[in-house]
């Protein structure tokens, strides 16, 4: 930084399961290994291992990082800006570890770990709520009584922020213009939207914690509340159970057996029909979310679509797309099987809506934010 030039990136997925994988690149090369990765905190030990190794390392020692950008997803009232991490902060990060169980917990641990291996450096905490503090009263505040937003800060949050911040800046520059209405549409094992009008959040899928909306890897996205209550007074339920079936054991996994797309997806190409009707489900609730969000704007100009199934999953653009000329919504099939790691256009040239694929880079935009912190 400031330069923003990558000099290496990594990525570790399937943390906890048999297959998980750490991919690290450099200017140079990839590697990509297959290893037991059992928590977060092992995984983050081994991204320093790699950073230093003496062959394909790129620094020598650790005090050479002078701050470490960490995404934290929520933030509660209390974060609406990039934040230099402090005992106090990481109290209030473990405050709110109820509210993203799924989230909060690992993002203090790589914190904490962090603060370990790099001790010179500054930990800076880039929350996922803070874009979404335009959202207007109208639209962040539930119909349940005044006291337990005004005493409880019970409201809408809003999530992935970070994200939709950044995708929304390049699609300006596609649109090349500020004043537009965008949908951006952020689809991985976590799902969200965001109505942006003229480049503010407005309105999004996800509320006061990161578990309603679409439907996600594990979690159910929206339902109808009673059915919490069914379980637990008629079915023998503890409200823990619930908790842990709606977080962890609902959304693609609930329906399907698996929770990554790419299996799935494979699955329904060989004629699963669970599997099959479990993606087309997906798509639907993306839909109802496109059409309730150009009716709060008043009209749409761009979609975007985010992230790792957003970018690379050619079988949801579709199923999303089709069956919404009403809109001026018109995919170009040949371009949207096309696949690419940079920002294009997907759209039919007679589409009166521009859809984009757009990568999402949350890293950039946090250490753009944790430089201008510093």
């Amino acid at each position: 930084m400031p330069e923003a030039k990558v000099i290496c990136s990594g990525l570790v997925e399937r943390i906890g399961l048999k297959n998980a994988k750490i991919t690290y690149t450099t200017t140079t090369q990839e590697i990509e290994n297959e290893t037991q990765i059992k928590d977060h905190t092992v995984g983050l030990k081994l991204i320093a291992q790699y950073l230093m190794d003496n062959e394909v390392g790129v620094i020598k020692d650790v005090s050479e990082i002078e701050a470490v950008g960490h995404r934290v997803v929520h933030g509660g009232s209390e974060f609406a800006t990039t934040t230099l991490i402090t005992t106090a902060v990481k109290a209030k990060i473990k405050e709110l570890f109820s509210l993203a169980p799924l989230h909060n917990p690992a993002n203090l641990e790589g914190i904490e770990v962090a603060e370990t291996i790099f001790p010179e450096a500054k930990q800076i905490a880039v929350f996922d709520t803070a874009y979404h503090q335009t959202i207007p009263e109208k639209a962040y505040k539930y119909a349940i009584p005044n006291a337990l937003l005004d005493e409880h800060d019970i409201r809408l949050y809003g999530f992935h922020g970070t994200s939709h911040k950044y995708v929304v800046q390049e699609a300006q520059k596609l649109l090349e213009k500020t004043t537009s209405n965008i949908i951006t549409i952020h689809l991985g094992n976590g799902c969200s939207m965001t109505a942006v009008k003229n480049g503010e959040s407005i309105d999004h899928t996800l509320g006061f914690a990161p578990m309603n909306g679409l439907i996600m890897g594990t979690r159910s996205g929206d339902i109808d509340p009673a059915i919490v209550f069914y379980l637990v007074n008629n079915k023998g339920y503890t409200l823990e159970d619930v908790n842990t079936m709606l977080q962890k054991e609902s959304g693609m996994l609930g329906l399907t057996g698996y929770s990554d797309l790419r299996d799935i997806e494979a699955k329904a190409a060989a004629g699963d029909k669970a599997c099959k009707l479990a993606l087309e489900m997906s798509a639907y609730r993306i839909k109802k979310f496109i059409g309730a969000y150009v009716a709060v704007m008043n009209g749409l100009d761009a979609i975007v679509f985010t992230a790792g199934i957003g970018e690379n999953s050619s079988m949801m653009r579709k199923l999303v797309c089709q069956d919404m000329e009403y809109f001026g919504i018109a995919l170009n099939e040949e371009e949207n099987n096309i696949r690419a790691k940079k920002a294009r256009s997907i759209h039919k040239e007679s589409s009166k809506i521009k859809i984009m694929v757009i990568p999402t880079n949350e890293e950039l935009e946090i250490a753009k934010q944790s430089f201008e912190l510093l």
